[in-house]
Formats: structure tokens, sequence, C-alpha cells
């Protein structure tokens, strides 16, 4: 079974604050004229002490944002820069959220709570620093289904619809507002140092790599690898392998991000900010889930290529600390280390014991091909033959009778499919938030999403 997450006792931190002065400002919070609850996280709340707070308590807090205690007296809006669609732009930053606060799980590693639509700061430029209901709906949807699929993902841990009419050119309008708190390990992205490099900061640099292993710890790089003791090269290792593992994880999952920027990857490896995402109703390689991605640049089979840019992008930046030798032996390991998890997470996903790298490796290449062929949604096709179940009669079918199952006691594999987030399925419980404010069916699709967790029990170690 999927391990659930742990109470633990509340405990503040703010490490953030030894780097504050430089990488981000104070602000406030927008007051908005309503704060009504629409969806608090109750698999996740308790992990960090606040599963006790009554909902009126909670809206304070993730509504109204007073602090909580003896955290951040201030929220911070975090400064970086980026390549979006792999042009620079220097003028980026946190837009419509901040840090709210910082607090300890139970096995002391650090969480981040940032706002998503919590009002205006110094570099919302020209929006209006807000985010649609709708647009907070799907982050719930977008973050329950990958965390269920077993990809390393931010968690949406409140909603809180605000009562002002917002306009947007691709939402019927006005639309409806809110405000969303994500609960995730950091909010430190490859953008981040993009910024410090930009303004010659090495110094800052230095304490930004220093405070990212502190914060986020892996494992050292292999023995053999060039540079190993050297703190920006051991933190490109980690990186590479935690976005390499992620790339894989979206694969299996037939997840399509939409928008791979660099200020949207994140150093801890967690996938967040949800924006035109989509699964795929197909396998199909060249599916695009942005309509403005015209060069399907974050095409379904463009992701790992991304991710991988991004990484160079990473260590063009810890140029400044380390020599380019090292960095680059770092950056050829993620096509292997990419390899690696995507014959681990697709085993997973099937229900079979792995039988090491060649063969998992020859397994996934055949099911790519059938399911190419078959053409119908990966969703079904993983359900269909969890278990080694249905083999056809083809090379996928005679591997996939070579492998043992895994526990197969789960009532949900009797049924005729997993639970589904085709655009079709989103829209359709968008409209019942829509049309007749009826929130049932978005409850009742997260308990269906959450039930499939727990089904396809705990995923493969994450990074290398």
């Amino acid at each position: 079974m999927r391990a659930e997450p742990q109470a633990a006792p509340y405990t503040p931190a703010s490490p953030i604050t030894s780097l504050s002065d430089w990488l981000a400002v104070p602000v406030d919070p927008a007051d908005f004229p309503e704060t009504t609850l629409r969806f608090r996280n109750t698999r996740w709340d308790s992990s960090v002490g606040l599963g006790e707070l009554g909902d009126a308590d909670w809206v304070r807090h993730f509504g109204r944002f007073e602090p909580l205690p003896q955290n951040l007296p201030r929220p911070l809006a975090l400064k970086y820069h980026g390549h979006q669609f792999r042009v620079y732009n220097p003028e980026l930053g946190d837009g419509r959220g901040f840090l709210f606060a910082q607090l300890r799980d139970g096995a002391g590693r650090l969480l981040d709570l940032g706002t998503k639509g919590s009002g205006l700061t110094p570099y919302s430029r020209t929006a209006d620093g807000r985010l649609t209901l709708k647009g907070a709906v799907r982050e719930i949807l977008a973050t329950e289904m990958l965390e269920a699929l077993g990809v390393n993902t931010s968690k949406t841990f409140s909603v809180i619809e605000t009562g002002e009419e917002l306009f947007r050119q691709d939402e019927p309008s006005p639309a409806r507002s809110a405000v969303m708190v994500r609960l995730s390990h950091g909010h430190i992205r490859i953008g981040t140092f993009q910024r410090l490099l930009y303004h010659d900061e090495r110094e800052h640099l230095a304490q930004l790599v220093d405070y990212c292993l502190a914060q986020y710890p892996g494992p050292l790089p292999p023995e053999d690898v060039p540079g190993r003791d050297e703190p920006a090269v051991i933190l490109l290792h980690q990186v590479v392998g935690r976005l390499a593992s992620l790339a894989a994880q979206w694969a299996v999952a037939g997840f399509v991000h939409g928008v791979l920027n660099t200020d949207n990857m994140n150093i801890s490896g967690e996938s967040f900010d949800y924006g035109p995402w989509r699964w795929l109703p197909k396998w199909d390689a060249s599916f695009t889930a942005a309509y403005f991605d015209h060069a399907r640049l974050y095409a379904f089979g463009r992701q790992a290529e991304a991710l991988h840019w991004n990484c160079g992008q990473l260590a063009v930046a810890l140029r400044m600390l380390a020599e380019a030798p090292p960095l680059i032996a770092a950056l050829e390991r993620f096509g292997p280390l990419y390899q690696t998890a995507l014959a681990r997470q697709f085993v997973w996903r099937l229900g079979l014991k792995p039988k090491g790298f060649t063969a998992d490796a020859a397994l996934v290449a055949e099911a790519e091909k059938a399911m190419h062929e078959a053409g119908g949604a990966p969703h079904s096709f993983f359900h269909r033959h969890r278990f080694g179940r249905a083999a056809p009669e083809n090379a996928f079918g005679a591997l996939l009778k070579s492998y043992e199952a895994v526990d197969q006691d789960h009532e949900i594999w009797a049924e005729g499919d997993s639970p589904a987030l085709l655009i079709d399925d989103v829209e359709a419980l968008w409209s019942r938030i829509a049309d007749h404010d009826d929130w049932s069916a978005l409850h009742d699709k997260v308990a269906q999403i959450r039930r499939l967790g727990s089904a396809l029990g705990v995923p493969p170690i994450t990074g290398y």
C-alpha cells in the first residue's frame, strides 16, 4: 500500500531568512472581499502539524495570511529570472505568489507553504496578481492525480474562493477568483541561479548552493566522476538525477506539463505550477498541452529534452563556482538516469516485479509500440495490462507473460478502467461548479484518485 503522510507536530522553520535580504522582498497579501474555503488537503495538513486547525483559523492563515506562530512575519516574494520558451527574461519573480511559511515534517525535512493568486508584488508587471477559481480547481486535479501516479509533485494544500471578478483571454469572463496554497519541499528554481549569474553575484550563488545542499540533501555523485567534492558539482548531479526521474515519471503518467521554462524548474525535483497541463488521450510524442506552444517545444515526447536543456542552464550559472568539465560530466548522466528511471517507473505501473534494466527497457519499448498501434488512452492501457493481464499476441504480450506480478489484492483492478483526467473529464467537473456551484463531483473525483494511488502502492525511489 502507498505510504500515507505521517502526522507530525507543528515545527516552524525559516532558514530562508539567511538569504532573504538578496533572494526576496517582503510583501503584503491582497485584502480579498470574501474568503470561502473550497478545498483543504486532509492528506497532508497533519504532516506539518496543522491538522487540528479549525476552518475559521484555516481561512485566517490561508485566506487572510495571518502569520503562522513563530514563522515568517511577512510573506516573501522570491526573485528569479528564467528562459521562457528558450528566450531569456530578466523581468520575472513571484508576480502573483509568495513564500508564506516554512516548516519541518516528522523526518526533519523542510517544507514550504507558497501561494498562487495572493495579490500584487513588485514582480507582477502588467498582471493583476490573481488566480481564477478554475485555475485552482485544475491545480487540485493535477497534483492529486500526479501524486497517485507516483510523480514527485507539489501538493495543493488549500483553495479559498475570494469573491472577485477576473478577466482573462483564455477563460469565459468575468471569472471567479481564488487563492491557492501549495505545499512543497522548496521554491528555489533554476531561474533563481540564473538571476545571480546575470547580476554577477558569485558570493550569493555560493550561499544558495550551500542552502540547497543543506535543505534538500541527496546522494553524493559516483566516485569515478570529476569534482565530486565540490558543492556546485554535487548540487548539479543531484538536480540532474531528480529532473531525469521527474521526466520519466511524467512519461509513464502520460502527463504533459505544458510550460517547462527554467523558472518552473524546482531544485528539489518536484513538479509544480500547473497551467495548460493535459493527460494524453493517446500515446503521441507530438501531443502538446499549451495552445501557445506553436513550435511544440514542450510536446510530450520532448519533455526529457527540455528538462535536460534546463539542467544545462543551471550548469551555465554554476560555472561561476566550478570548472566546466565536471559540470559537463554531470549533464552527461541525464540520459542514462532517465532511461533507468523510465524502465523502473513503467514496470511499477504495470504491477510487475523488475527483472533488471535490459529486460525492463525492452518491455518499455514494446509497450510503447503497442500503445501507439492501439491508439487508446494510456491510463486504460496500464489498467488493462496490470499484473500482466490480457497479454496480446505480439512481442509486447510475450514479454508481459514473462514477468511476475506484485500483490494484486485491491478491488480497483477488477473494475473496467482507472479514473482519468482527460480534458473532457476536467471540463465536466468544472461545469458542475461553474453552472451549479456543485463541488460534489470534484470531491468524488479526488476520492477516486486517492483510491487509485492507494492501489498502485509506493512508487520507486526518485533521484538516483
